[in-house]
């Protein structure tokens, strides 16, 4: 059976949302707390619980949940309700060949150097934080805020807003992993090596870089898919 999302981790947030809250912004609310890991694969989202911990209508939350089940994060299941999606191995290659399509391409068609890299540098040492107080939630989370400070080195508020999607549905694929710092924890010194070539005005490396990353990053993500259940593998 599974669990109901605990209303704690979303009561915090009412106060993002003004009075004339529209459905986008509650869906907002609910994407970043699937990219911060909060609300993990399989667990129900039980409409009055949500609504009433971030006291909007129902009809507002029902929106909202439409627009996440367009976006892949949600699933309704007829006569039980809505779910944080559980992601299967194809949905993982799937997300890492968008990712290689556009955080590659964005590399790559950086202008001439100086970047503003401050919001990846951001990222480096929130991750840095985490692994040193040895939170390692917490550097998956840095980790999302690092590749999406990538994308946003574009300029473009659609490839913004594409990747925030797809990035977090990512972070439920990160949910299967069960040593979390033996998965996360390589990919802070990833990081670092990419900014660093940014910094160094060497798109061309950063690029090779990145693309190497997101290649063993999916492998590792798809033989984890690929375990029996029996053997904590598969979807959850």
């Amino acid at each position: 059976m599974a669990a109901e999302v605990d209303p704690a981790v979303l009561a915090g947030d009412r106060a993002l949302l003004a009075r004339s809250s529209t459905a986008d912004r509650v869906a907002a609310v609910l994407r970043t707390r699937i990219s911060e890991g909060h609300l993990p694969p399989g667990g129900k989202l039980a409409e009055d619980v949500v609504a009433g911990a971030l006291g909007v209508s129902r009809n507002t939350l029902r929106e909202a949940f439409r627009l996440l089940t367009h976006e892949k994060l949600l699933v309704h299941e007829l006569n039980r309700g809505v779910f944080v999606r559980v992601l299967t191995a194809g949905d993982v290659c799937d997300i890492y060949r968008v990712r290689r399509l556009v955080e590659c391409s964005v590399i790559r068609g950086l202008g001439p150097a100086p970047y503003d890299l401050t919001g990846a540098a951001n990222a480096v040492a929130e991750g840095g934080r985490a692994a040193a107080g040895e939170r390692w939630g917490e550097l998956g989370t840095a980790d999302i805020h690092f590749h999406q400070a990538l994308v946003d080195l574009a300029g473009s508020a659609r490839l913004t807003g594409l990747m925030t999607g797809v990035l977090a549905e990512l972070r439920l694929a990160f949910h299967a992993m069960d040593d979390p710092r033996a998965f996360h924890e390589p990919y802070l010194d990833g990081n670092r090596e990419i900014l660093s070539a940014l910094e160094a005005a060497d798109p061309a490396k950063a690029e090779s870089l990145l693309a190497s990353y997101l290649d063993q990053a999916e492998a590792q993500l798809v033989r984890r898919y690929a375990l029996p259940a029996a053997d904590g593998g598969g979807p959850r």
